[in-house]
């Protein structure tokens, strides 16, 4: 098999680069650009949600350029997430989401939160009374299945689920997730969580693997840390190459988002690098801190979650 890609459980292969296509202003214009030069450049996996604005924009890209011949649909990987206020119809979100960017199905379908919100939520910061108490994953699983079932989607997964959750998930799942999304990047490895996905299947892909500069919850301290540094003058590379070449050492795919061709071809370079175990062994020594808690989704009223140790079952 390709070095550049791994295997899921359900056969499929997906690309260990990805980009991520989240843009707050939800610039529709800068956002097919920015995917018809990624694809230019080698990019063939491509990461949105529903909350993300940009599922239109990814799909209209992506249309034209199949049109054109610029790329076939069985090369691209496309994910999307199902948002916490559609829980209660994964199917009629999904068929949404495929209307919206005119696709006959998606590669990679995942329960965006572990929470549930009321039905008509649009907002990616809850208001207090939108929560629901009964997080219902099993119910909202099932929904998955079937969409799954119906092939609307190619594998099934989740985003930002602890070990305890990915555990309670596999109790009573009748399929179990392909992949489980979360924050991975040197300065919080998920050690523990590898773990556990690694032992039941279940392939990690990272988000924010630099940190999540640009976003206005991010850190430049990825990027900017001296260890990182060094192993790039080490080895001729960007802080930012390291950063990824190190999640994809660790058999997990890496979701970075830039609009900036330079940047992108940069970032492609990191499959090139080769880390060696004087290297892991200097990041793994790196003091950890999460970048995003999610303390949007915890309130000691109406959230299922009273404290952030409760979201993420202590592992934070």
């Amino acid at each position: 098999m390709r070095s550049d890609v791994a295997r899921l459980r359900c056969g499929k292969t997906i690309p260990l680069l990805g980009m991520g296509t989240y843009c707050p202003q939800k610039d529709r214009e800068s956002t097919i650009s920015a995917v018809h030069q990624a694809i230019k450049i080698g990019y063939r996996h491509f990461d949105t949600a529903k909350i993300y604005g940009s599922e239109e924009a990814l799909g209209t890209a992506l249309g034209q350029a199949i049109s054109y011949g610029t790329v076939q649909r069985e090369d691209i990987f496309v994910t999307s997430k199902l948002w916490s206020s559609d829980h209660h119809d994964p199917i009629s979100a999904l068929t949404q989401t495929l209307k919206t960017m005119g696709l006959e199905y998606l590669d990679n379908y995942l329960v965006h939160w572990p929470i549930k919100l009321k039905p008509g939520v649009s907002e990616p910061v809850p208001k207090e009374e939108e929560f629901e108490k009964d997080v219902g994953i099993e119910e909202t699983w099932q929904g998955m299945e079937r969409c799954l079932e119906m092939g609307l989607c190619r594998s099934i997964g989740v985003s930002n689920f602890s070990s305890k959750k990915i555990y309670d998930l596999l109790d009573f799942a009748s399929v179990s997730p392909s992949v489980n999304q979360v924050e991975m990047h040197p300065l919080w490895r998920q050690s523990k969580l590898r773990k556990v996905c690694e032992a039941n299947n279940i392939h990690v892909s990272g988000y924010s693997p630099l940190g999540g500069p640009g976003n206005r919850w991010g850190s430049m301290a990825v990027i900017e840390h001296p260890v990182i540094k060094s192993i790039g003058l080490k080895h001729n590379a960007t802080p930012a190459q390291v950063a990824l070449r190190w999640g994809m050492s660790k058999g997990a795919s890496v979701i970075v988002k830039s609009f900036n061709g330079e940047r992108m071809r940069e970032n492609k370079r990191a499959l090139d690098i080769k880390l060696d175990d004087q290297d892991l062994s200097f990041i793994d020594q790196l003091e950890e801190w999460k970048i995003m808690r999610g303390d949007f989704l915890v309130n000691q009223t109406t959230s299922p979650y009273k404290s952030i140790k409760q979201l993420w079952d202590d592992e934070i």
